[in-house]
Order: structure tokens, then C-alpha cells, then sequence
């Protein structure tokens, strides 16, 4: 009786340190966001000055990572909005809208008056009705330095037919935030998770939300069982059976004054109607067997043919004394739901790999500091490690050592093409994360995201797409090359700060001048 009172006494006591937390966090972020908020306004006045909707043929957008990536219910179309860009000194939002013709290969700049403000880490979900609409749910806006920032708890959607944004605003919805995960079902958008952050506190969110897509209104969920932790950057998807799974995902604590403690999710829980009442929602514990995806975050989620989700890319940071080191990502996996099975992605061409970065003290391997696409050259020994769960929940820990691809002299598949493919460059995405997935015909696109060499962050612009049906090889739609990326060393001086201005990443000359007044 003394131990169970006193473990609800905790669970209650953790409620209410929670609450305190959120509230603590509100306050001290309200003042930065009373700054930027102003800037946001600024922007928005400049976007004002649109009185009709300009398409303009154009290049491929310029490097960004958490931007979402979504395809036109009824053309064969992808359509890209919002992102994010760092040069080393400046962060740049963008909340430009392009849309990509699959059968054409061709990007045009969709300009429509009154757009939702420039956001990053937002999430986009298209439903088929009324022609096709794209609704858009939160985000953050950071400033310049990127010090501060600000959470939307705004809703939009774009109708595809009119081509036209409409801010749709109805009480009751989430608080502001980013990272969380957004899906459609049946007629509704179900929103799950996030993080709001200020310069000092962050909280993460384990919430529920429904949004009606008929009546225009929001309801917060109270499934029971138990559900997951706070997180955010998991994975989210809808089941044939009419569930919605969550997957992994990331979440820090405050273990003590300026320390934190990352963790990176590694569980699974499926979110599903109890009794058939869609007013009633229950989580339950899932032990997917299979082979599945070593813990990580900033990995990216589509839908795949047969209804199965695609997982793709990411990053394992290891936090260490006087180093940080890590490893990016580029490799596929697939999660069956009628199976309750996850399983590799194995392309009948050249395989994918890993690049490890190391940063800190610890010396680099060869060539670790230089930005490459690919991986290729003189890389070691690669080490695989794969998690293999059996049906009675057992994990199994398999090592693998491989030879790194794109050796002279290795052997290689049987198909002479894929060796001259596999040369330098590798074929395919480069290890990364945040990148942004669509998937059209059974056709995955992956466009842009980012890794690091040494201290150096490295955002992409490529895209490239894979036959899911075939899995034979990808093939290189929007290729880039990382060393030609501007990259400017940090410096104290505002003078040198102000210089950046000019920096590519997709701004317009107008607005790029207009940013540095948040250096002000």
C-alpha cells in the first residue's frame, strides 16, 4: 500500500513539475518571440505586396533541410514549401512555394499572395478534397543568429485548384511548436508531439489533437493506456487496419544546470480507436519483429507502395567530454503494419553506406573534414549493426564489417553497370538528415537534408528517386557539389555579420537585405 501511494504521489508530482516547466518555458520564450514577431510581421508585409499569383519557371530550389515535401493528389506533381539554410554565421527561413513536374523534370516558383510566414519543422499533410488541398500546421521561425526562436501554432491550407493560401483559425488547437508529426485520417488530421524552445528551457509534448476537416474544429485526445513519452521527429503513420503507429523519435532532459541528456527513441506504439468510436482512443505497446532501424533521429518517413512506411537516413550523435562524434545515415527500411514487421531496404545495384564525421579533439579519418556526396574514395572499413527482434520481444545485436564501397579491386554485383556506377561518385543520396521524402507511383523522391564534415554544416539541394517496385538502383534527378557551398567561419563582429547578407540560399535580393534588421 506504501510503495503504490507513493509511486502515484510521484506520478502526480511529475504532472505538476511538468506543468510548472511549460509554464516557466512560456514566460521567458514570450519575450523572445514578442522580438521576432516583429520581424515575422515585417515579412509578411513585404508578402502583402503580392495581388496575384506569378508561376515562373525556375532552377532547382537552393539547399534547405525541414522543409516538408508532398505530392499533388491528381498531377504528378511534388510540391516543396518552407525549409532552412545555414551558412555559418546566418540562418535563413524561407516559406517559398515550388512545384516539381515529375514527367517534365521541371521546377517552376509558385508565388501566391498572403502565404503562411517563413517556417521551418513545420508539418504538411494533402487530402483529395476540393481538388486537392495542402494543410500546414506550426513550425518554427528562427532569427538570424539563430539564438532565438519562434513557434507557430498557426493553420493553413493551400487549394491546389485555385492555387490560393487560407489561414484557417479555430480555437482549441496545439501551443505553439515544431517537430511534431501530422497525418490524415479518414476526416480528420491527427497531430502527435513536438517541442517548443527558447534560448534558456525547452519542453517536449506528448499530446493528442484532432483537427475536423468538415466542421473546422480542433479537439484534443485523451486515449488511454499508456502511450509514448515526450518526443518529437518521430514517425508517424497511418495502418491499413486504421491505426496510426509512432515510432522513435528524439527527446532531451536537464539532468542538472546547463547539462542535458539526449535520448533517441527506439519504441513503438500504435494510436487506434477503441470499440470503433472515433471519440475514444487507446495506445497500445507494439513489439514489431524484424530487422529494424538502429536508434537514431533526423530520419525522414514516407508512405510506400502496399501501404508499408519507408524510413530512410539520419543521425546517431554520440556526446562525449571533449567531442562530439557521430555517424549519418542513408540507408532504407521498411515497416510492414499488417505484418508487424520492419525489414532493410536492399537495392539489387550498389548498396548504401555510412559516412562517419568526427568532430572535437579526436583526430578525423582521411578526408572526414572535406564535404563529399556519395561517400566514395578512401573510406575504411564500414560497420554495420543491425537489431534483429524476435517474435517473444528477445533483441538480437548483429555486428557486420563491410568493405567500403567504390574500392578498386573489390568484387560487386554480377551487373557490370553497377560496379562503373559504384566508382566515384557513390550512386545515390549521400548519408544525411532532415531530408525530405515524397513518394509518387511507387517512386520515392529524396530531396536535400544535411550532414557534417568537421565543423561545418553542409545542406543539400539534390534530389534523387528510387523505383520501389524495381529497387534496382537511384538515379540522380538534381545532382550537387558539397565543396561548392558557401561556408563562412563564426565571427563576434557585427560588422562582419551584416556582410552576409549576400549569402545564396534562395532569398530574394528584396528580402535578404530586409533580414539583417533582426540583427538590429
Amino acid at each position: 500500500m506504501g510503495k503504490k501511494g507513493k509511486k502515484e504521489k510521484k506520478g502526480r508530482g511529475a504532472e505538476k513539475t511538468a506543468a510548472k516547466m511549460e509554464k516557466k518555458v512560456s514566460k521567458r520564450s514570450r519575450k523572445e518571440e514578442e522580438d521576432l514577431e516583429a520581424l515575422i510581421a515585417h515579412f509578411q508585409t513585404l508578402d502583402a505586396k503580392r495581388t496575384q499569383t506569378v508561376e515562373v519557371p525556375c532552377p532547382p530550389p537552393s539547399p534547405r533541410l525541414n522543409a516538408s515535401l508532398s505530392v499533388h493528389p491528381e498531377k504528378d506533381e511534388l510540391i516543396l514549401f518552407g525549409g532552412e539554410y545555414f551558412n555559418g554565421q546566418k540562418t535563413f527561413l524561407y516559406n517559398e512555394l515550388y512545384v516539381y513536374n515529375i514527367r517534365k523534370d521541371t521546377w517552376t516558383k509558385v508565388d501566391i499572395p498572403s502565404p503562411p510566414p517563413r517556417r521551418c519543422a513545420h508539418q504538411a499533410v494533402v487530402v483529395p478534397q476540393g481538388g486537392g488541398q495542402l494543410w500546414v500546421f506550426g513550425g518554427e521561425f528562427a532569427s538570424p543568429n539563430g539564438e532565438q526562436f519562434y513557434h507557430y501554432k498557426d493553420l493553413w491550407v493551400l487549394h491546389l485548384a485555385t492555387k490560393t493560401w487560407e489561414q484557417v483559425k479555430s480555437t482549441g488547437g496545439p501551443s505553439g511548436r515544431s517537430g511534431h508529426r501530422m497525418v490524415a485520417w479518414k476526416r480528420q488530421l491527427i497531430l502527435f508531439g513536438g517541442f517548443h524552445e527558447s534560448t534558456r528551457d525547452y519542453i517536449y509534448y506528448n499530446d493528442v489533437y484532432a483537427f475536423n476537416l468538415d466542421t473546422f474544429t480542433w479537439s484534443k485526445l485523451s486515449p488511454s493506456g499508456t502511450g509514448p513519452t515526450p518526443r518529437s521527429g518521430c514517425q508517424m503513420s497511418v495502418t491499413p487496419q486504421g491505426g496510426i503507429v509512432v515510432y522513435g523519435g528524439y527527446s532531451k532532459q536537464r539532468v542538472k544546470k546547463d547539462v542535458d541528456k539526449g535520448t533517441r527513441h527506439s519504441d513503438m506504439f500504435l494510436l487506434k480507436p477503441e470499440d470503433g468510436r472515433e471519440d475514444k482512443w487507446v495506445w497500445t505497446r507494439m513489439n514489431p519483429s524484424g530487422v529494424k532501424p538502429t536508434p537514431r533521429s533526423g530520419f525522414s518517413v514516407a508512405m510506400a507502395p502496399n501501404h508499408q512506411t519507408l524510413f530512410f537516413g539520419g543521425v546517431c550523435d554520440e556526446e562525449e567530454e571533449e567531442s562530439l562524434s557521430g555517424e549519418f545515415f542513408n540507408d532504407l527500411y521498411f515497416y510492414d503494419a499488417t505484418r508487424n514487421r520492419w525489414f532493410e531496404g536492399q537495392l539489387k545495384g550498389p548498396k548504401s553506406e555510412k559516412k562517419k564525421r568526427r568532430r572535437g579533439r579526436k583526430e578525423e579519418p582521411e578526408g572526414g573534414s572535406k564535404p563529399a556526396c556519395g561517400g566514395a574514395g578512401t573510406q575504411g572499413p564500414v560497420q554495420v549493426v543491425k537489431e534483429v527482434v524476435a517474435e517473444d520481444g528477445t533483441v538480437v545485436t548483429i555486428k557486420q564489417v563491410l568493405t567500403a564501397p567504390g574500392l578498386a579491386g573489390q568484387p560487386r554485383s554480377e551487373d557490370e553497370d553497377s560496379l562503373e556506377e559504384a566508382s566515384s561518385p557513390a550512386p545515390g543520396p549521400c548519408p544525411r538528415s532532415n531530408a525530405m521524402l515524397a513518394v509518387k507511383h511507387g517512386v520515392l523522391y529524396v530531396y536535400g537534408g544535411m550532414f557534417e564534415a568537421g565543423d561545418r554544416q553542409v545542406t543539400l539541394s539534390d534530389l534523387h528517386c528510387l523505383d520501389l517496385h524495381r529497387m534496382e538502383a537511384w538515379k540522380a534527378l538534381v545532382e550537387m557539389d558539397p565543396e561548392t557551398q558557401e561556408w563562412l567561419e563564426e565571427t563576434d563582429s557585427e560588422e562582419d555579420s551584416e556582410e552576409v547578407e549576400g549569402a545564396e540560399g534562395g532569398v530574394d535580393d528584396e528580402d535578404s537585405g530586409e533580414e539583417s534588421s533582426a540583427e538590429d
